[in-house]
């Protein structure tokens, strides 16, 4: 039997990559850096343990064939460590990696594409057997507007170019048909949604699924860095998250690896807007 360890379990892609292979009879292990209670996480068997910690995956691994893996942090540092206590018990990795990468590049646009591309090559050098998931966008980082929402109506942040943004369900499902296929290795999927939405499109698609009139304000970086800073966030995440403002640009790629996979069609943002309405109200 194809066991699975899946990092990052109370994610929003982790939880429901977990969901779905629960759903499908597939055994799966669900790695939190904290103890659950009994029944939590669909009922998924949970193991604790800490990327950052390799020495505290052991427990977690055994028995495991594949890892979902999503790298949580903003660097490197520890990775290699971290695959080689995957690779004494497991032997396939699926890793979960930004549509934004460019191989012909030698320097990524921004440092979330460069750490993904690092992480790439990490895995491939460690010789473990690998799949890649490039994911574009994943749509419920707008979660994070929900207080601006909720409070004022109106979303104020720096611009992002648009792209094609995918549902977090969307990704989950196709990695669970590739972790569930052992033969699924050595290949690289770009999934996307089905349209390029813009940051205004999804703040408006958000604000017809909650029934109320939102907009999207642009800040300048140099406000947006102030702000964030002052909310607490660390200066390292704040510099990634901004650099993506400055120098990511516009996308118009949109696959149809989504439907040729799960044999359904990628959902749009408006309908993950329906999906999380409760989050905005």
């Amino acid at each position: 039997m194809n066991r699975i360890l899946v990092t990052g379990a109370t994610g929003n892609v982790g939880s429901q990559v977990v969901a779905q292979l629960v759903a499908e009879g597939i055994g799966v292990r669900a790695l939190t850096r904290r103890p659950q209670p009994a029944g939590a996480l669909n009922g998924a068997e949970v193991a604790t343990g800490n990327l950052a910690e390799p020495e505290s995956l052991e427990a977690a691994l055994s028995g495991i064939e594949t890892v979902f893996l999503i790298w949580p942090f903003l660097t490197t540092e520890g990775a290699p460590a971290a695959l080689e206590a995957i690779g004494r018990q497991a032997r396939r990795v699926v890793y979960l990696s930004s549509s934004g990468v460019r191989e012909d590049a030698d320097r990524q646009s921004d440092p979330i594409n460069q750490l993904h591309a690092d992480m790439e090559a990490l895995i491939e050098a460690s010789g473990l057997e690998r799949a890649v998931l490039r994911s574009n966008t994943i749509a419920s980082n707008t979660l994070g507007w929900a207080a601006q929402i909720r409070d004022t109506g109106v979303v104020r942040g720096p611009d992002i170019a648009p792209t094609a943004v995918v549902h977090e369900r969307d990704v989950a499902a196709v990695a669970v048909r590739v972790l569930a296929d052992p033969r699924q290795v050595a290949v690289k999927y770009v999934l996307t949604g089905p349209e390029v939405v813009s940051r205004a499109e999804q703040v408006r698609a958000i604000g017809e699924a909650i029934g109320r009139p939102l907009r999207f304000e642009e800040v300048p970086v140099e406000v947006a860095r102030k702000q964030m800073l002052a909310d607490g966030r660390p200066p390292a995440l704040v510099e990634a998250l901004l650099a993506s403002a400055e120098k990511r640009s516009r996308s118009d790629l949109v696959t149809g690896t989504v439907e040729e996979i799960t044999r359904k069609p990628a959902r749009s943002f408006r309908t993950w807007a329906d999906d999380h309405a409760d989050d905005f109200r």
